[in-house]
């Protein structure tokens, strides 16, 4: 597609991916579909590689090894995921660490998204350090590796900032019950914790994956005590980031994953919102993509899960012919796949 032109979106022919991608050749099995792509599909953002006039879609990766060179980790025929963003050329402290997820100077790229082709094609090449290998047993639900190392990366900077003091959590409430919010509750359910997840929808698979974790759902915000020791926020609902930051326990932790619209006022009381944070030590604090560490940590939650559960959560899977379709947002949708080989 060409970046910033909506409709522009099509399938085509493409030439084989250049060597100077990465000595890793992978056959493209399947991408996930998620906001971020149909953001993109209407125009809202993206960019193209440099003196590239479009962009391949498609970040959400699952593949299969074709050649690797020694010395990889990889072998022909290993399931890989490719890591989304690479470090900035500076590059930042953070890039230079390998903490790319926290690019200081915003001169990243990401695959599929920012001045990198992506994955939702039939081959593409990664470097060794952004191939991560995959249990094989999660070949119908590998692709679901990105979204969980969102969520891992949630969770790790969760426990980092509440272990500042004696800390013994018990309860988190996630909110929205989406891939993003789903998989951030199955690794709570992993840790042991009371897992409570917040959702409009009433019927339909949402309940049910939510049941099946052990965890509780509800539908509305007033059901849910007021004692949450973690919340992680996954809507991007403004009004709903607001109430949950006012019911939390003393020393709580709200992580916040879901990108909210600009340009809608909400009226918010900031100065019981400012007292109740510091007279409770509360801290609020935002997150997003992963480095290679959150990938690792999200392979062993995969291998983990039960895996008709985590089939379970793709509600859709859809011919790359077809790809129209996979964009198209529907009721009951969970995670739509895009399957490349088929």
């Amino acid at each position: 597609m060409i970046p910033g032109t909506a409709g522009s979106v099509e399938l085509t022919d493409a030439p084989e991916p250049p060597d100077g991608d990465g000595a890793v050749l992978v056959e493209g099995l399947a991408v996930g579909v998620c906001g971020t792509d149909r953001e993109i599909v209407a125009g809202e953002y993206g960019e193209a590689p440099p003196a590239a006039q479009r962009l391949v879609i498609g970040h959400e990766s699952l593949g299969r090894v074709l050649e690797a060179p020694d010395g990889a980790g990889l072998e022909p025929g290993d399931l890989a995921v490719g890591i989304v963003r690479r470090p900035d050329p500076v590059p930042c402290a953070n890039c230079a660490a390998g903490e790319w997820d926290m690019c200081r100077n915003g001169r990243f790229t990401e695959r599929g998204i920012k001045g990198r082709h992506g994955y939702a094609s039939e081959r593409y090449r990664l470097e060794p350090e952004f191939a991560v290998r995959l249990d094989p047993g999660l070949d119908r639900v590998g692709v679901l590796m990105e979204p969980t190392s969102v969520v891992a990366k949630a969770w790790e900077h969760l426990e980092r900032i509440g272990h500042r003091a004696a800390w013994a959590p018990r309860k988190v409430l996630v909110t929205g019950a989406g891939p993003i919010g789903l998989l951030a509750a199955l690794l709570g359910v992993q840790r042991g914790w009371d897992v409570r997840v917040l959702d409009r929808v009433r019927t339909g698979v949402k309940p049910q994956l939510v049941a099946d974790l052990g965890a509780t759902y509800h539908t509305d915000l007033s059901d849910v005590d007021s004692d949450s020791d973690v919340i992680i926020e996954c809507t991007g609902a403004a009004p709903l980031v607001a109430d949950v930051m006012a019911r939390n326990a003393h020393n709580a932790v709200v992580c916040l994953t879901g990108v909210s619209s600009r340009g809608r006022p909400l009226e918010v009381d900031v100065g019981g919102l400012n007292r109740d944070i510091v007279l409770q030590n509360d801290v609020v604090f935002g997150s997003v993509n992963a480095n290679r560490r959150h990938y690792e940590q999200a392979a062993v939650a995969l291998s983990r899960a039960d895996r008709g559960w985590l089939e379970r959560l793709v509600t859709r899977r859809v011919p790359i012919g077809d790809f129209a379709d996979a964009l198209d947002r529907r009721d009951g949708d969970v995670k739509v796949v895009l399957d490349i080989a088929r």
